[in-house]
């Protein structure tokens, strides 16, 4: 069974990827990521399935799935090339603006040097790239102990933070 990082652990994927379907009948009947234009071509049907999640591309419209973000599991966004920085936005609009609170899963050619970035956003998951191994990416996630922008993790940016926390020479003087 193929593993992956989810929410800072290595664990078995239950989950099973289809890249291609053009219909219902080629969804396995466990646990299954479907594309968006399955999705919403099947929609009234597959929704009936609890183990059914959607996969979005890099050009997809996550305002497709904003009447089901609460009742699916699972959301995975693919990331065609490490360049193609897309799925980022498209994971903030999940979080953020559709309210998202499921698995969001990072797919495609994800590698270690973007884990922290994609946490930012409000990935919880990623399926890392197949030649890489997953204990050094797993790491990834703590390559940085801090962000100066606001993100999805860390709405309150630094500078914001800063200004609530006492200075060091105020506390040197007690």
């Amino acid at each position: 069974m193929p593993r992956l990082i989810k929410d800072g652990a290595i664990v078995e994927d239950r989950w099973t990827l289809v890249r291609e379907a053009a219909a219902e009948a080629d969804v396995p009947r466990t646990p299954a990521i479907v594309p968006l234009a399955l999705w919403l071509a099947a929609r009234e049907t597959l929704k009936s399935r609890v183990d059914i999640a959607v996969w979005l591309g890099p050009a997809d419209d996550p305002d497709a799935l904003a009447a089901d973000c609460a009742a699916l599991p699972l959301i995975a966004v693919d990331f065609p090339q490490f360049t193609d920085g897309r799925g980022y936005s498209i994971g903030r609009l999940l979080r953020e603006k559709y309210r998202f609170a499921g698995e969001l899963r990072a797919i495609g050619d994800i590698l270690r040097d973007q884990l922290y970035y994609l946490s930012q956003c409000g990935f919880n998951a990623f399926a890392v790239r197949g030649d890489r191994d997953l204990e050094d990416a797993l790491k990834g996630l703590s390559d940085f102990s801090d962000n100066y922008q606001a993100t999805w993790a860390r709405p309150v940016p630094l500078f914001r933070r800063r200004a609530t926390e006492p200075s060091p020479s105020a506390a040197n003087q007690r």
